[in-house]
């Protein structure tokens, strides 16, 4: 099965996987307790049986109750995000997606951030990894 990715998930999924990622396994009566608003029971349950049928999820049996748990981990999660981030806003371009974290007004970059991402930069050139 191919790896699923982030842009498959609506909204309420991904808060789901935040709270899987965030506890490493919840039942569905816990991950409900954390997601925002007032939640039903059954629509919580349905959208970890989807998440599970996409791939992002999966279970395990405690007695009566199924414990869920990411089937993803989490950075191969961020990567596929944040490749479909960076082709869907920034039409494909790294470039323009760190002068749109280093410009602007919102924009607070320490002087050590700048270091670190040079350094960083600097080890791509080297290894080749562009």
């Amino acid at each position: 099965m191919a790896t699923p990715t982030p842009s498959n998930l609506s909204r309420r999924e991904r808060q789901i996987m935040d709270i899987l990622y965030r506890r490493g396994r919840a039942t569905a009566a816990e991950v409900m307790a954390d997601l925002p608003g007032e939640p039903n029971s059954s629509t919580v349950r349905t959208q970890l049986r989807v998440l599970e049928r996409k791939g992002f999820v999966r279970h395990e049996e405690a007695g009566l109750r199924y414990v869920y748990l990411p089937a993803v981990p989490r950075h191969a999660a961020r990567k596929s995000a944040l490749r479909n981030l960076v082709q869907t806003f920034f039409d494909g371009s790294v470039e323009n997606v760190v002068g749109a974290l280093l410009g602007g007004e919102g924009a607070r970059v320490t002087d050590e951030e700048l270091d670190r991402i040079a350094a960083l930069v600097a080890k791509a050139r080297k290894d080749g990894t562009r």
